[in-house]
């Protein structure tokens, strides 16, 4: 397993796990605890998560949950592709407001990993794309919140329209990065 810092937010991790591919196909330890922690990454994780989308341009996101149900994930795209993204929406962090985007394929077999502090989302790429990912706390709907995944502030290259974007109304309403209270304060380490 290849671990990586993103080079524009070193806490947001690129993992590529090895596959092993012979005549029947593949075999790959998508994740292994033990690697990880060699590398200092917090690793406990309670759910899996799968979800399907249907159509190219599908948008999903920036979400985050809040308080004790603050998540970190771990994305993989299993079928199709989508380009991933985190922003950092910890106020006083150095990069606050910046993103990290990354194209996520079952080509590719990358992974993103996203902590604490970041908000997340994804746009389909090509039709029924599924994604599988794994968060550190359980789904708490009252400690879910969202980022306007179009802020222009936020200067995201989605690939897709305002318009042609296919979302829920609820994601296409969150706050911007300037209206978001502060959830999530930096501390250095």
């Amino acid at each position: 397993m290849e671990l990586a810092a993103h080079k524009i937010l070193p806490s947001v991790k690129i993992i590529t796990p090895r596959r092993h591919a012979d005549n029947r196909g593949f075999f790959s330890e998508t994740w292994r605890e033990q690697d990880v922690r060699e590398d200092d990454l917090p690793v406990h994780f309670v759910q899996d998560n799968h979800s399907l989308s249907r159509a190219v341009g599908t948008v999903r996101g920036l979400h985050f949950q809040i308080g004790e149900a603050a998540q970190r994930k771990l994305v993989r795209c299993v079928r199709g592709s989508i380009l991933d993204v985190a922003v950092d929406i910890r106020r006083g962090s150095p990069t606050f407001g910046c993103h990290a985007s990354i194209i996520l394929s079952e080509e590719n077999w990358t992974q993103l990993y996203v902590p604490v502090g970041f908000a997340h989302g994804y746009c389909t790429l090509q039709p029924d794309t599924e994604i599988i990912y794994k968060v550190s706390s359980y789904y708490d709907p009252k400690a879910e919140r969202g980022l306007a995944w179009n802020d222009p502030k936020l200067g995201i290259a989605w690939g897709v329209t305002n318009e042609a974007a296919i979302m829920t109304d609820r994601d296409r309403n969150f706050p911007t990065l300037a209206e978001l209270p502060d959830f999530f304060l930096y501390t250095e380490k």
